[in-house]
């Protein structure tokens, strides 16, 4: 999501110039989840979170959907909230909702405390995963709040109502953005919001290779 430019597209990351690729994490093949993000939501920079003591990494909340169906990117995918991960990367606050689509098989069954149950290793695979995935670029170790441990549906809930009040903050100029760029068509009352009309124009201005 690419947060600095009108109306937040998604497209392929860049850092220090060049493009971002996720490195693989043995034995694992890139992402092990379908990984997204929560609408909505912010982790405030300028906001010092009470349980990690960090401030937040100035993204929308990150989602890992644990269900049976491969999604595509930019797919809007209802999900039950199972629970929270919560992660320290560079010093900064990035929370992981753990979920699962609302059609897939499994959804109605399926709790955090059971997820071992049913996808066993699947939760001790994050963990490592999210531990890992930045050594290959020469990084430390991430770290996680709670020791590693899953916090459950309840506690998720709490964290994203945060995030969205923060985000709520940020679209109304209540909370400072930096960088990110706010136009929107939908939220009413928000000075960044703006015309169809005017968004149809900023999308047809984009030149496409």
């Amino acid at each position: 999501v690419a947060t600095e430019e009108p109306l937040n597209p998604i497209k392929q990351d860049i850092k220090k110039g060049k493009l971002r690729y996720i490195a693989n994490i043995f034995p694992h093949k890139g992402y092990i989840w379908n990984y997204g993000a929560l609408p909505q939501t912010w982790e405030d920079p300028n906001h010092t979170d009470n349980v990690t003591g960090c401030c937040g990494d100035n993204d929308p909340i990150d989602v890992c959907e644990i269900g049976s169906k491969i999604c595509s990117s930019g797919e809007i995918v209802q999900v039950k909230v199972l629970g929270v991960l919560g992660l320290v990367d560079e010093g900064e606050t990035d929370w992981k909702i753990i979920a699962i689509s609302a059609d897939d098989p499994e959804a109605q069954k399926i709790h955090i405390d059971d997820v071992k149950k049913h996808k066993p290793g699947y939760l001790e695979a994050t963990i490592d995963w999210f531990r890992l995935y930045k050594v290959p670029d020469d990084k430390p170790e991430n770290h996680f709040a709670f020791n590693g441990e899953f916090k459950d549906k309840d506690f998720a809930v709490e964290i994203i109502k945060s995030t969205h009040e923060h985000w709520k903050a940020l679209l109304h100029k209540k909370a400072d953005g930096g960088t990110i760029n706010c136009t929107n068509v939908l939220v009413s009352g928000s000075p960044f919001c703006c015309s169809e009309e005017d968004a149809r124009s900023i999308v047809q201005s984009v030149r496409i290779f």
